[in-house]
C-alpha cells in the first residue's frame, strides 16, 4: 500500500535535533532528514564562480515572496527553492524518482546560501562527506550505464 502524502522535512537553526550533518567540498548540503541520523541525504547547494554572482543570488532569494520560486544550477544537477510561504521555503529535489521539498525558515536556508562565498572552506571532517558522495555516483554508473 503506497502512502498519499508525505510530510516534508522540516529545518531551522534552532532546532532541538541536530540536522546538518555537513556540508562537503561541492556545497552540497548532508542533512538528517528530520533529525534522523539513519536517513541521510546530500541536497545540491549553491555554487557560484564569484562574489558578484553570490550576492546577486542571495538578492533573488531575499526577495522571494510566497508562490515564487528560482534555481539554483549546477553543472551536474540543481534543484529548485520555493518560497512556499512567509519564512518558510522549500528545497524541491528527487530522492529514489520522487520530488522531496524540505522546509527551511528563511534564517536557515540563508545559512546554508552563504556557504557559496568564494573564501568558504568546510570543516576537515566534511571532506569525507564528499568523497562519499563521489562513490555513490560511481556506484550508480556501474549499476546504470547508459
Amino acid at each position: 500500500m503506497e502512502a498519499l502524502f508525505c510530510l516534508s522535512p522540516r529545518y531551522r537553526l534552532d532546532d532541538e535535533s541536530p540536522w546538518l550533518e555537513g556540508i562537503d567540498p561541492s556545497r552540497h548540503y548532508w542533512l538528517a532528514v528530520n533529525g534522523n541520523k539513519d536517513l541521510i541525504v546530500a541536497l545540491p547547494g549553491l555554487m557560484v564562480s564569484s562574489l558578484n554572482e553570490l550576492k546577486q543570488v542571495m538578492r533573488q532569494f531575499r526577495a522571494l515572496q510566497p508562490g515564487e520560486k528560482m534555481t539554483l544550477a549546477r553543472a551536474a544537477s540543481g534543484c529548485m527553492i520555493h518560497c512556499v510561504g512567509i519564512n518558510c521555503y522549500a528545497l524541491e529535489t528527487e530522492m529514489n524518482g520522487r520530488l522531496v521539498w524540505h522546509l527551511f525558515d528563511q534564517e536557515a536556508l540563508d545559512s546554508l546560501l552563504m556557504t557559496a562565498h568564494p573564501d568558504w572552506q568546510c570543516a576537515p571532517s566534511d571532506v569525507e562527506l564528499g568523497r562519499k558522495l563521489l562513490m555513490r555516483s560511481l556506484q550508480s554508473a556501474i549499476v546504470n550505464p547508459k
